[in-house]
């Protein structure tokens, strides 16, 4: 008796129940691009590699390509059209639309879903590689370039915006705790 190769299941994506039907081997990325038409998410190496296709699982970043879809069931999945709040961006997008913190895009969506889980560990006290003092009394690790560039590192812009998107993350740090982010259409006119 051969077993399925298909399965009916209901991915959380963005705060809604999306219920589609998938072959057991569809990648994660290729669900929310192909049958969810959500294109945010990008297809860069397709092998883990690079970031393109970063997502948060559960609000811990995942890259999409090396996860399939059958095994996010029952999980929380936000990609990037998932972050802004109604006509509000996300601190972190708008942070990187005011300091241009990527050239032509193809990167920003995984990035920016990136520094949304980097902003989160770091509040929770994960350490990095960087990170010089893990003693408890030490408290969490100050918010450095260099730590920024080591927690995103996972992350790869082949048009070389580095420097704008550290920056971008470290203005979304500080801008965390502050007022939210302009409405969207304020923000584009």
């Amino acid at each position: 008796m051969a077993l399925p190769t298909s399965s009916v299941i209901t991915l959380n994506v963005n705060g809604e129940p999306r219920t589609l039907p998938v072959d057991h081997r569809t990648t994660l990325l290729d669900a929310l691009r192909e049958r969810l038409d959500l294109t945010g998410t990008k297809k860069g190496c397709d092998h883990g590699q690079c970031g393109a296709c970063t997502v948060l699982l559960d609000g811990r970043r995942a890259v999409s390509c090396l996860h399939l879809a059958v095994a996010a069931e029952g999980r929380e999945i936000t990609t990037v059209e998932g972050l802004a709040d109604g006509g509000r961006l996300h601190p972190v997008q708008q942070a990187f639309l005011d300091l241009d913190g990527y050239q032509c895009g193809y990167c920003t969506p995984g990035q920016i879903c990136s520094a949304v889980g980097v902003l989160r560990e770091h509040a929770e006290g994960w350490p990095s590689a960087v990170t010089g003092d893990l003693r408890p009394e030490a408290g969490p690790p100050e918010l450095t370039p260099e730590e920024i560039r080591e927690r995103m590192s996972g992350n790869l812009c082949r048009c070389g915006a580095y420097n704008a998107i550290v920056e971008a993350v470290a203005h979304a740090a500080d801008s965390t705790s502050a007022a939210p982010a302009a409405d969207t259409e304020e923000a584009v006119a």
